[in-house]
């Protein structure tokens, strides 16, 4: 049985925020886009690229809110009417198998214990691997090249 399953981020925290003006937006650092490439533009809560045309926010994100040193933040897009995917334990979504990805491994304190940078379609083995250390709570996923949070694993 897989040792992990990978979420992404809960849609009905962003849902409010695209009926506020581009001006309010701005006032709190985040812009709307419209996606005018795919790929190009990953959705942090359905775990997909957006389609050419697609309605996006840029903001900033708390992705790791944590009484430690590794506290983090940073850019993600999020889709106008995204869904969270159900994905099976084990499954990586093409949204990140086609991507360099950055894997940083916390323990339950939030201190990180592991670290490692692969290419996409061996994330799964990389993350097995990592949550066969009984010390690992969870993994984030970064993409590497921007070193943007992508979506976090969860040990099932």
């Amino acid at each position: 049985m897989p040792a992990f399953r990978i979420v992404g981020l809960d849609a009905e925290r962003f849902a409010p925020l695209f009926s506020l003006s581009d001006a309010a937006l701005h006032a709190l650092g985040a812009r709307r886009r419209i996606a005018d490439t795919h790929p190009g533009f990953p959705c942090r809560v359905s775990l997909e690229d957006a389609e050419v045309g697609d309605e996006l926010l840029l903001l900033n994100l708390a992705h790791h809110e944590a009484d430690s040193p590794y506290r983090a933040s940073g850019p993600v897009f999020v889709r106008r009417g995204a869904q969270s995917p159900a994905l099976a334990a084990g499954e990586v979504p093409p949204y990140v198998t086609r991507r360099l990805i950055s894997l940083r491994a916390y323990d339950a304190a939030r201190m990180m214990v592991a670290a490692a940078v692969c290419e996409g379609p061996v994330v799964a083995a990389e993350l097995e691997r990592l949550f066969a250390d009984p010390a690992v709570e969870d993994v984030h996923l970064h993409n590497a090249r921007q070193g943007c949070y992508s979506c976090k694993a969860v040990r099932v």
